[in-house]
């Protein structure tokens, strides 16, 4: 289970480690920072819980507080009766303005050490302090003249895909292939469709938290820094028959906030605070299916594709929605963009809203994927995996290789792991004779990394007389072989390519078809 940071707590190198401060408490001396026993909803226990924010609501104090140990999803607001203070509670950590004056040894943080070298000057008898970032290869002609001028500035390094940290990567291709681990893996989102293998070494390239800094530009869904410290703001939703709670921060109008449950409509995803107003709407809203074309069907789900230029408000909604369950992602105003495929449920009333992936119009680093998500009501049944086959099913009818875009939130990792893995396997178990990676990306319109990075996890790769050569285990040809069995027990979903009716759409300068 993916849990909190807790490098506030055990202190910083060269910073004397401070007690947190212990006692008892009222309700007017709780401040954000303190660690008090909270009932936990799910369990019905006291666990131990951190305040992070604090708010009025109705005339009542609410709390929001993350429990230790559990991940940040579940998090929540809570009402001050739900506080043990018949017990101890933890007291924030004092600044280093408090810790002066309380009398605590606070030593300064060591200094930055620079990568100096120190050498002779080439044209004069002094020491000189050259940087060795500066110290740049020069060839036969430079040096000649070194002794009576001064060296050449360093070339600026050219920026290739800054992230939001602003590192920059110089102009070399280096191909690194990290097979670390990757601790505490929370449960997958799609029961049955994991492969429970022991030796996956492919998880620091695949972590959410390792992968490099997604673009933030225009175009780009991923969540900046700024949005990090938000906490949740809703309480619970409704939407068609289910009553849902929220996982994180979304940035719906402050009015709502308040409000103990905020309805949305099904079909138009518009959003009301009271059963009311929601009712009069719900009798005049026509709308019985996303606002787009009907590109796929089959007897369990149909796919409908939504252009977020010509559908600005519906797009808005649905991003909004969105937000709620995923934290790596930030809402964009500006929706133009973005065509997102969304997956509905049939029945008399129309179709329900099961999931969707966004996608770019145009993509400059080819990602096939920008946003993914199977609403909480509907997962662990397979719809997560039918939506990751359906946009790998529109990048094969394009002709092109995708990935999705980095960062993937915990759930869409596994659920592209398990993916990833099943697609290969088959492809491997159909081929006779020799394959190379590059043919098998081809085949599956996935990209040369992952399909590497998904053979270094099935420990499928061996190094055999002086070559690496792809070669499947006993043990994964017999997990295959126990998916297989539970398949047909429980059934599969899947995509019917010929069904698909659809064409690349062609987009010009300014957006139109």
């Amino acid at each position: 289970m993916v849990t909190r940071d807790a490098s506030a707590d055990v202190g910083t190198p060269g910073v004397e480690a401070v007690p947190r401060e212990k006692g008892m408490a009222t309700l007017e001396q709780l401040r954000i920072g303190v660690k008090l026993h909270t009932l936990h909803g799910a369990s019905n226990e006291h666990r131990l819980a951190e305040i992070l924010s604090i708010q009025t609501r109705k005339g009542q104090p609410y709390y929001y507080v993350h429990y230790e140990e559990f991940n940040k999803r579940l998090d929540e607001w809570v009402p001050a009766d739900r506080f043990d203070l018949t017990r101890e509670v933890e007291f924030p950590l004092p600044d280093a303005g408090d810790a002066k004056k309380a009398g605590h040894a606070v030593s300064p943080a060591p200094p930055v050490q620079k990568n100096l070298k120190r050498g002779r000057a080439v044209g004069g008898g002094r020491d000189s302090i050259t940087s060795i970032a500066a110290c740049t290869p020069v060839n036969k002609r430079s040096r000649r003249a070194l002794g009576s001028s001064p060296p050449p500035p360093a070339p600026k390094a050219e920026s290739v895909g800054l992230g939001e940290g602003g590192d920059s990567e110089v102009n070399t291709t280096v191909v690194a292939i990290p097979t670390e681990d990757i601790d505490s893996t929370p449960i997958p989102e799609d029961d049955g469709d994991t492969m429970d293998l022991d030796k996956e070494k492919d998880q620091k390239a695949l972590d959410p938290q390792s992968a490099p800094p997604a673009r933030t530009g225009h175009g780009s869904m991923s969540k900046s820094t700024n949005e990090i410290s938000k906490v949740r703001n809703l309480s619970q939703i409704q939407i068609g028959q289910h009553l849902v709670e929220p996982w994180y921060f979304s940035p719906y109008p402050v009015e709502f906030t308040e409000e103990d449950t905020i309805y949305i409509c099904e079909f138009c995803l518009s959003f009301f605070a009271t059963e009311r107003v929601f009712a009069r709407h719900r009798q005049k809203c026509t709308l019985l299916h996303p606002p787009g074309n009907e590109i796929y069907r089959d007897d369990a789900v149909s796919f409908f594709e939504v252009d977020g230029r010509r559908q600005r408000t519906w797009a808005r909604n649905l991003s909004l929605l969105s937000k709620l369950f995923l934290d790596h992602k930030t809402v964009y105003s500006d929706v133009d963009p973005f065509l997102f495929y969304c997956m509905c449920t049939r029945d008399a009333f129309g179709c329900h809203l099961v999931g969707y992936f966004s996608k770019e119009k145009g993509s400059p680093d080819g990602y096939n994927v920008a946003c993914i998500l199977t609403l909480p009501q509907y997962q662990r049944s397979g719809y997560g995996r039918l939506l990751i086959e359906f946009s790998y099913t529109l990048s094969k009818r394009e002709g092109k290789q995708g990935s999705p875009e980095k960062p993937l939130s915990d759930l869409g990792l596994l659920s592209y792991r398990a993916y990833w893995q099943e697609t290969v396997v088959d492809a491997l178990l159909e081929t006779k004779g020799e394959v190379t990676v590059d043919e098998l990306a081809q085949r599956m319109a996935m990209t040369p990394a992952d399909v590497l990075h998904t053979l270094l996890s099935l420990n499928a790769l061996k190094f055999y007389k002086g070559q690496h050569v792809i070669c499947l285990t006993d043990a994964v040809i017999a997990q295959k072989e126990k998916q297989k069995e539970k398949q047909r027990v429980k059934g599969k979903r899947c995509i019917f390519p010929e069904k698909l009716i659809w064409k690349p759409p062609v987009f010009m300068g300014a957006w139109n078809w």
